[in-house]
């Protein structure tokens, strides 16, 4: 599987007016017909990346895609606008009692991000920010300027970026830090994308991006003018070598996978379905997903894989979904 080069306009919809999906199986074809999916710009370009290898299989199928964040693919999936919604939050029981149907397919995470250009970007990766002091920039809004953080850093104001519309990471970001995403506080951004544009724009700013907008996948590294805040997890004002695995994304996957990176922000990513309204494409999708060499490329485009048995837990599930 090929990586997935992400652009700021992510959020383009692949082939608009998504109707409901209508198959057929032919044996020396495969299924025919429409899958529609939405949400979460976390999940968007690995399902892009899916959608490809699974026409290979299956020619006739044609997807329909579109990244506008985890609530509006849930209510698009409950609403019987999509087959499929892409989730990077928690469920909330009021959309489980409408009918949502969640299988869980990957693992991520949310970053606090900043411009490379900071006048204190050398500080600030080796001093990090504590679960408090974001808590302080981004909810109680305590620290107006760098320097109320720590005297060390710049008199400059802090512009502070938050997500506008109905996000998954800002909902984790938020969780983190003990709130939820109506409680974060800053300049509204729509879009993934757009929040790491507007970080990479402004050298004082602070903000948070899911791993995909952050580092470039073919070399590894932070993409250009956006950097990554390390956490300080024990509070002693300085990011130790086991708080120290943001360099590249290797270490970072494997810290998200271990548990070093604290969950949340890390957290799990779904597909949603809405009970009895799936048919045999939809299903064989999702199987597709699930597949170990489906998973095996997750790491090299910044996603975890499923555990083994995680991974058997999810495929039962598919067979228990309602149909329609």
């Amino acid at each position: 599987m090929k990586q997935l080069r992400i652009s700021i306009l992510a959020s383009i919809i692949i082939s608009s007016c998504a109707p409901k999906a209508q198959n057929s199986y032919d044996p020396k074809t495969g299924y025919s017909g429409n899958i529609s999916l939405s949400g979460a710009f976390a999940l968007y370009p690995i399902v892009v990346l899916w959608s490809e290898d699974f026409k290979k299989t299956h020619p006739n199928v044609r997807f329909n895609i579109s990244a506008g964040g985890a609530g509006k693919g849930i209510t698009d999936v409950l609403t019987d606008m999509m087959d499929i919604g892409l989730v990077s939050r928690d469920f909330h029981e009021q959309e489980l009692k409408k009918g949502a149907f969640p299988i869980f397919v990957a693992k991520d995470a949310v970053l606090g991000t900043f411009n490379t250009n900071h006048s204190n970007a050398t500080l600030l990766k080796k001093r990090g920010l504590t679960q408090q002091e974001l808590e302080g920039i981004f909810v109680t809004q305590s620290y107006q300027k760098w320097s109320d953080i720590d005297p060390r850093f710049t008199t400059a104001p802090i512009i502070t970026y938050v997500r506008s519309d109905a996000a998954g990471a800002a909902e984790t970001w938020a969780k983190y830090l003990g709130q939820n995403q109506e409680d974060l506080k800053g300049i509204g951004i729509y879009g993934d994308p757009g929040l790491a544009q507007a970080i990479k724009e402004e050298p004082n700013s602070i903000g948070f991006n899911n791993i995909n907008y952050v580092y470039d996948l073919n070399l590894k590294k932070t993409a250009a003018h956006i950097s990554v805040i390390p956490i300080d997890k024990n509070k002693n004002g300085k990011i130790d070598t086991a708080e120290d695995f943001y360099n590249n994304l290797d270490q970072l996957t494997e810290a998200v996978a271990s548990g070093k990176y604290p969950s949340p922000p890390s957290r799990p990513l779904a597909f949603v379905v809405k009970k009895g309204n799936t048919n045999a494409l939809i299903r064989e999708f999702i199987h597709f997903v699930l597949k170990k060499e489906q998973q095996e490329h997750l790491l090299s485009n910044g996603y975890i894989p499923l555990t083994d048995d995680q991974l058997k837990v999810e495929r039962e599930k598919i067979n228990t979904i309602p149909s329609n």
